[in-house]
């Protein structure tokens, strides 16, 4: 350890940066990297499940822990079930990635020097270790060097030095949309939706715009040349990731992507995109025909209700919130005699993509125009619940929508009421008030519906298109949504049906067990605790069964409680 410290303090800076240095190498080497150690995988195939799938885990970004625990326990897991399994790792080469944000890069200085030098302070506390995590499992791993030439670098450094700053965000190579990645990338990085007043904006975009290019063409030779089934990511947007995912299905391979769940204990997965695409468009047969019977019912709302206080998730936005909706209409000094319309943000920069069928160029826009409308109209009280995840988020907002009202519509109107992202009272409980909500992205609409409260969808939700919401198609057709605000009404109870129906899904089906993940109450959020592959074999755990079948065979990524409650409990 000496020599990592002496290390840390020769870097030029600040003690302070040192330590902050010193830190990231100790928890690199020893805090939050499962171990394998000993792990005796049984890799012999078994007839039926999976036999010669080959599988990449396309880790990439070797200090992203969340990944590394996740895709190091799919790839033992894959293993005992037959497959051959591949890992990517990143072992330096690229100018800037999914681990590079403002934590790392705070000021303009830092931002320049990143852009200049690429994140050489972080690079060597993010391949080896993550090699380290993986070596014990006997997979095969590739280097993104090994698959870079001298002319891919060059050609890279010269078109994200010569496209113009304005049209990244739309460039595309072979058809994929190379730019979408590095523009979502540098606006996660500022933490912003857009890099307006950012005096390095210009130049670490071009940064993930060159990683970008770097990823697209190392994975599209590594697919030409490397034959495979499926392709695992985390997120499937960023860089590297949503570059993987692009090279992938180009390349005629199956892409499967994941996120944690919101319960504990839980993940995601998709078929061919990210989850922010997929949630939309999935086929509501997954779903309205599914036996729902009373206790399952009773089940979810009471998971519905532990979601106000977080208990029972991974994944909380809301820190000891003030639940009692009388509290909130005296804190708000609401006019109870005017019936009230709740607005619901989302946080500026998070998955800034592409979606073709958005009333609206985004979040912002969709929310000047809306409280444009609402203060001309008397009749309503409005309540913005702006979304807590802007400062309680891993990567707190630096484009606070609160701001952004202010510089575009100064003084609101006595009727509209923001609260703040920084407000400990319970965004549903402020729901409860409302007549009907109206949102833009958020995956609150899934639990306001199942309380029958109405929901106008304007932008990119996950209840777009499930038959319980008023789907906005146009700008025209949103304002006509809008004008027949207030219904003064709840939810017909065949539609309260529905909405819980998919809510059960949404929660309790597509949120997946995992019994060998465990809440960790730090970062990442769990760690693995299977002790022996015993644990990982088919049949041990009915989750990582139903993911590694849809990894292996593409069959839905669905789980059923039904079949085996003890699973989830």
């Amino acid at each position: 350890m000496s020599r990592w410290i002496a290390a840390a303090l020769s870097r030029p800076g600040s003690l302070r940066k040192a330590l902050h240095f010193t830190r990231r190498v100790w928890r690199s080497r020893w805090g939050g990297y499962p171990s394998w150690k000993g792990f005796h995988v049984n890799g012999s195939p078994r007839p039926g499940e999976g036999s010669g799938r080959r599988v990449l885990l396309a880790t990439s970004v070797g200090a992203h822990l969340p990944s590394v625990a996740v895709e190091s326990l799919l790839a033992a897991a894959l293993r005992q079930r037959g497959a051959e399994v591949h890992v990517l790792l990143c072992d330096g080469v690229l100018p800037a990635c999914l681990d590079c944000d403002l934590r790392w890069y705070p000021n303009p200085k830092a931002q320049a020097r990143l852009a200049a030098r690429g994140p050489r302070n972080l690079c060597p506390t993010c391949f080896e270790p993550a090699l380290g995590a993986f070596k014990p499992l006997g997979v095969r791993i590739h280097r993104y060097s090994d698959w870079l030439r001298p002319e891919d670098v060059e050609r890279a450094r010269r078109l994200a030095g010569e496209i113009p700053a304005a049209d990244i965000g739309r460039f595309a190579w072979d058809g994929m949309a190379v730019g979408e990645h590095a523009r979502a990338g540098a606006l996660r990085f500022f933490a912003r939706g857009d890099l307006a007043g950012e005096p390095a904006g210009e130049a670490v975009l071009r940064s993930f715009f060159e990683a970008a290019l770097l990823t697209t063409f190392a994975l599209r030779r590594f697919f030409d040349e490397t034959p495979l089934d499926c392709a695992v990511m985390n997120h499937g947007i960023y860089v590297p990731q949503g570059l993987i995912g692009e090279a992938a299905r180009k390349a005629g391979v199956r892409v499967v992507t994941w996120n944690p769940g919101y319960r504990k204990k839980t993940l995601v997965f998709s078929h061919g995109d990210t989850y922010h695409h997929t949630m939309m468009t999935e086929p509501v047969g997954l779903w309205e025909d599914m036996d729902f019977p009373p206790a399952e019912e009773e089940r979810l709302m009471n998971y519905l209700r532990a979601r106000w206080d977080g208990r029972e998730d991974w994944i909380s936005f809301q820190d000891r919130p003030r639940t009692s909706a009388e509290e909130v209409a005296r804190e708000l000094n609401l006019d109870r005699s005017r019936p009230s319309i709740g607005l619901l943000t989302n946080v500026v920069w998070d998955a800034q993509l592409h979606y073709p069928d958005n009333a609206f160029g985004g979040m912002l826009e969709w929310l000047e125009e809306t409280l444009r409308y609402f203060s001309r109209r008397k009749d309503v009280n409005v309540i913005v619940r702006v979304h807590p995840g802007e400062v309680l988020g891993a990567i707190p907002s630096r484009q606070r929508v609160q701001d952004e009202i202010a510089r575009r519509l100064g003084t609101l109107p006595d009727r509209i009421h923001v609260i703040g992202p920084e407000s400990r009272l319970s965004t549903y409980a402020a729901m409860t008030l409302c007549d009907s909500v109206v949102i833009y992205g958020t995956k609150t609409g899934v639990e306001l519906t199942s309380m029958g409260i109405p929901v106008v969808v304007a932008g990119e939700a996950w209840i777009r298109n499930k038959g319980f919401t008023m789907d906005a198609i146009s700008r025209e057709d949103y304002f006509r949504l809008l004008d027949r605000l207030p219904l003064r009404a709840r939810l017909p109870e065949d539609e309260v049906r529905r909405a819980r129906k998919y809510a059960y899904h949404f929660f309790f089906r597509r949120m997946i067990p995992v019994k060998a993940l465990e809440p960790a109450g730090g970062w990442p959020p769990f760690r693995v605790s299977a002790r022996d592959a015993a644990a990982l074999a088919p049949g041990a755990c009915p989750g990582l069964d139903t993911i590694c079948g849809g990894i292996l065979t593409g069959a839905d990524f669905v789980f059923a409680p039904e079949r085996d409650a003890a699973a989830v409990r």
